[in-house]
C-alpha cells in the first residue's frame, strides 16, 4: 500500500546543507503495523510529515520517490496531495495540546474535519462527531464535545486526536510518539485503542516512538532509525531477541527494567562505540533506612480546591488533591513517588515547597516546620530544598541565556559575594552535569531537550541545596538520553550526599532510581514500602493494575 525508496531530506539551499535523512525505504501492507524507533533527531517524525506532506518550509526532498497505491505523491500538485492527506492517509500528533486549537471546542474540531472531507452537513457532521468519542472511548462524549482542550486530561485529549484522525476512515494511520509523556494506565489504553481501531478498518499502521516497549506490543515489524539513515529492520521477534545493531542493542540496554537491578544504566553512545559491557554491570545497592531523625516529615499534608460550580446547578465540589498524606524521607534517601496522572504527586511536591498553600498539616524539614515560616525564613530555607520541574522548557527563561539562568538564584540568596566568582561556579556546573564553557551565553531554544534538563539540574545545584524533588524530570525524554540524565543524578546523589523525592508515572524508572517507594491514587497513599518488595509483591489491586500496565521490553 505504501513504498518509500531512496527517500533524502535535507534542510536549506545552500552547499552547506543538514541532511535530516537519507536513503530511507520502506514498505507498509494492508492492515500491518511498522514500528519506526529511534532517538529524537533520528529521522522518524521528518519521515512521517514526508509521507503526509506537511514538511516545514526549509525542508527539501532531493532524492527518492513515496508511492501510495501505486501513485508517486511527490509528483502531485499541492492541491491533488491535498486530496489524500485526512482522508486516505491520516495522522496523530505528537503533542496533543499543541495539535488543537485552544480557543474551540473539541467537538467543533473534528467536526470541521469531517464537513470538509466528507461533505457532509452540520448536523451530521455532529452525530458523526459524537459517535466517534464513543468509538475512542472517551467518557461523556455529547459534555466533551462542548469541552475546550484545557478542560480535558492529556489522555482525554490525545482520544480527540485519534478521532479527528480516523474521521475519514484513512487506509494508512500515522501514530507520532502518541503515548509518549501519558501514564502506564492511559498509554495501555491508547495501545489497545489503536489496535483495535487497526482491525477495524484494516488500516495500515506506522506506529514511531522512542520505547522499545510499546513499539514491541503494536507492530508487527521494526525500522531502526538513527542519524537520518536506517540501521535495522526486521520483524518484532527478530528485533527484540536477536538485534544485530549496537545502536539497536543500545536502544534495549539502556531502558531501567521490572528484571533487572543494575549500579548504572548503560549508555548508549558507550555501546554503539564498544565500550559497554552489560555482563559487567554491579547490582545497585540501597541505601539503609531507619534513621531516628528524618530529614523531611510530613504529618497530615492536605490541598483541597474548588470548583466553580458542579454538574447541577451551582452547586460547588471540593476537590481534595492531596487528601491527609504523612511519610517520612531519610537522609541519603530516594523516595519514589508514583501514580497516574491526577492522583497528586505534583500538587503535594509544590505543598511541600509552599510553591502552592497547602489546607492544613506540617511540613519537617531537619525539624523545622515550613508551614510556621516567614517569607525571609521560608526564602533561607528553599537554598535548602529545591526542586527540578517536569517540564525544562517552560521553567527556564527564553530571554535569558542559559549562564544567567543558572546564576540568578545566586544573585537572588546573595552567594559567592561577586558576579566573577559566581560565572566560576557556574561554569563547574556546566561541566558537571556535561555541558560545555561555551554554552553560557547560548539560550534556551538552542539546546535538545536532554541538555536543557541538563541545565535546570545545574540551576537546582547552584544553590548547593541538601534535598531535591525531581518532579518528572526524565518523563518527556528519549530512553538514551533518560539513562544519561539518571546516571547524572545518581552520581550527584553520590558525590554530594543528596536525598532525593523522585516523581514519575514511568514506574520502571521509579524502581531503578528509589530506595522506598510510596503509590498515590486519588490524593492518598495507597500503599508504601521497600520499592523493589512492591514490584514483586504488590498488597493493593491498584499497585498491581500500575505494574501490569508496563510494557515489556
Amino acid at each position: 500500500m505504501l513504498k518509500i525508496e531512496n527517500l533524502k531530506i535535507e534542510f536549506g539551499k545552500t552547499k552547506s546543507e543538514n541532511i535530516a535523512v537519507e536513503n530511507i525505504n520502506l514498505s507498509l501492507a494492508k492492515g500491518k503495523a511498522l514500528g519506526i524507533v529511534g532517538e529524537s533527531g533520528s529521522g522518524k517524525s521528518i519521515t512521517a510529515l514526508a509521507i503526509i506532506g506537511l514538511l516545514p518550509p526549509k525542508a527539501n526532498i532531493t532524492q527518492g520517490s513515496i508511492e501510495f497505491e501505486g501513485v508517486d505523491l511527490l509528483l502531485l500538485s499541492k492541491r491533488e496531495r491535498r486530496k489524500y492527506r485526512g482522508q486516505k492517509i491520516s495522522m496523530i500528533f505528537q503533542e496533543p495540546m499543541t495539535s488543537l486549537n485552544p480557543v474551540m471546542r473539541c467537538g467543533k474540531q473534528v467536526q470541521e474535519s469531517i464537513i470538509l472531507n466528507q461533505q457532509l452537513n452540520k448536523k451530521q457532521a455532529k452525530e458523526l462527531t459524537i459517535e466517534l468519542f464513543e468509538k475512542v472511548n472517551l467518557p461523556r462524549p455529547k459534555e466533551i464535545y462542548k469541552s475546550y482542550p484545557h478542560q480535558l486530561s492529556g489522555g482525554q485529549k490525545q482520544r480527540i486526536i485519534i478521532a479527528m484522525a480516523i474521521a475519514n476512515n484513512p487506509d494508512i494511520l500515522i501514530a507520532d510518539e502518541p503515548t509518549t509523556a501519558l501514564d502506564v494506565t492511559v498509554q495501555k489504553e491508547i495501545i489497545s485503542l489503536l489496535k483495535d481501531l487497526r482491525d477495524e478498518y484494516e488500516m495500515g499502521l506506522i506506529f514511531i516512538s522512542h520505547d522499545l516497549g510499546v513499539i514491541k506490543e503494536v507492530a508487527d515489524d521494526v525500522m531502526v532509525m538513527y542519524d537520518g539513515k536506517v540501521v535495522e529492520t526486521g520483524s518484532v521477534n527478530k528485533i527484540f531477541n536477536s538485534p544485530k545493531h549496537p545502536y539497536t542493542k543500545g536502544l534495549l540496554a539502556c531502558r531501567p527494567s521490572i528484571n533487572t537491578n543494575l549500579k548504572r544504566l548503560p549508555e548508549i553512545d558507550d555501546i554503539v562505540n564498544g565500550q559497554n559491557h552489560l555482563e559487567k554491570s554491579e547490582k545497585k545497592i540501597h541505601h539503609p533506612i531507619g534513621h531516628p531523625k528524618p530529614t523531611l516529615d510530613v504529618i497530615d499534608l492536605t490541598k483541597k480546591y474548588t470548583s466553580k460550580r458542579g454538574l447541577i446547578g451551582n452547586k460547588r465540589i471540593i476537590i481534595k488533591a492531596v487528601d491527609n498524606i504523612s511519610f517520612k524521607v531519610y537522609p541519603g534517601e530516594t523516595l519514589g513517588l508514583v501514580g497516574e496522572s491526577g492522583c497528586g504527586k505534583t500538587t503535594l511536591s509544590r505543598a511541600i515547597l509552599r510553591l502552592i498553600e497547602p489546607n492544613k498539616g506540617s511540613v519537617f524539614f531537619n525539624e523545622k516546620n515550613l508551614m510556621k515560616l516567614n517569607k525571609a525564613s521560608l526564602k533561607d530555607q528553599r537554598k535548602k530544598i529545591n526542586i527540578i520541574f517536569q517540564d525544562p522548557y517552560s521553567s527556564l527563561n527564553p530571554r535569558i541565556c542559559i549562564g544567567e539562568a543558572i546564576m540568578e538564584p545566586m544573585l537572588v540568596h546573595k552567594l559567592y559575594g561577586n558576579n566573577q566568582i559566581r560565572k566560576n561556579r557556574v561554569l563547574e556546573l556546566l561541566e558537571k552535569v556535561g555541558l560545555r564553557e561555551e554554552h553560557y551565553n547560548r539560550f534556551p531554544h538552542e539546546f535538545s531537550g536532554g541538555q536543557r534538563q541538563r541545565i535546570v539540574i545545574a540551576r537546582t545545584l547552584a544553590l548547593n541545596p541538601k534535598f531535591i524533588i525531581c518532579d518528572e524530570a526524565v518523563s518527556a525524554l528519549d530512553v538514551s538520553v533518560q539513562a544519561k540524565v539518571l546516571n547524572l543524578l545518581n552520581d550527584l546523589k553520590d558525590e554530594f550526599g543528596f536525598t532525593y523525592i523522585f516523581i514519575s508515572h514511568d514506574l520502571n524508572v521509579v524502581r531503578y532510581m528509589s530506595d522506598r517507594l510510596i503509590v498515590m491514587k486519588d490524593g492518598k497513599i495507597v500503599e508504601v514500602g521497600n520499592a523493589d518488595q512492591i514490584y514483586n509483591n504488590p498488597s493493593s489491586d491498584y499497585t498491581k493494575s500500575l505494574i501490569d500496565a508496563v510494557p515489556i521490553s
